[in-house]
């Protein structure tokens, strides 16, 4: 009976860290939409708004320590265990990363539109996915779609790259730009950060899955 209680509260903060990832991923989402359709008051909303994220995140925390101090958990529930604790960390960090990609938001929407923004919703939308799969792995124990996840961090540091590279071109070009640029080159640190958040989500899996740390290591092979 015990062990059906322990199971129970495990799906319990299985869903939780689901609700939290589902959280974060809309926070971001809407801010770069605020940036999108020049929604400066959408996009003060957000940057105001991050309490929601945090008391959740104290919870999850709570729920880990309490299934720690009072269930006693095998080697390999307390790999789950300690693994939600660090994806929630994590999570929580994303959802700081929102705050920030609203706040820098504002002080463009200040200002003129620079460009047709064409690169940064698709880095969104990748930096999304990624955190979504991450969640994913981990509630299947999924460490081959963790790995996918892995993968797609390059392609979201080129991304970047491309944004500052181009970006770069307008602030020698026109001085006049340097400060909209700036802010534009802000969101896309913040968006990657988003994907380095999502890969150590990733990488926790894999640890939990398989007992392997592949940290910095992404092209280890995978376990036979």
């Amino acid at each position: 009976m015990e062990r059906h209680h322990f199971e129970t509260d495990l799906q319990a903060l299985k869903n939780r860290l689901l609700n939290m990832g589902a959280l974060v991923e809309e926070r971001v989402h809407m801010a770069v939409q605020a940036l999108m359709e020049r929604n400066l008051e959408a996009a003060e909303a957000i940057a105001r708004a991050d309490e929601e994220v945090n008391a959740l995140q104290i919870e999850i925390d709570d729920r880990c320590l309490k299934l720690l101090a009072l269930q006693q958990p095998m080697a390999s529930d307390l790999r789950l265990i300690t693994s939600a604790m660090k994806i929630n960390a994590d999570l929580e960090r994303i959802g700081d990363q929102a705050v920030n990609i609203a706040e820098n938001a504002s002080r463009m929407l200040a200002h003129p539109p620079l460009k047709p923004i064409i690169d940064l919703p698709r880095m969104a939308e990748m930096a999304e996915r990624m955190t979504r799969d991450a969640l994913d792995s981990f509630v299947r124990r999924d460490s081959t779609l963790a790995r996918e996840v892995l993968a797609r961090d390059d392609e979201v540091d080129g991304l970047k790259d491309t944004i500052f590279r181009v970006l770069l071109t307008y602030m020698m070009a026109d001085p006049g730009t340097i400060e909209r640029a700036l802010a534009l080159i802000l969101i896309s640190r913040n968006l990657e950060r988003i994907a380095d958040h999502a890969t150590n989500i990733a990488e926790d899996v894999i640890f939990l899955v398989e007992a392997r740390d592949v940290r910095h290591r992404h092209e280890e092979p995978a376990a036979p």
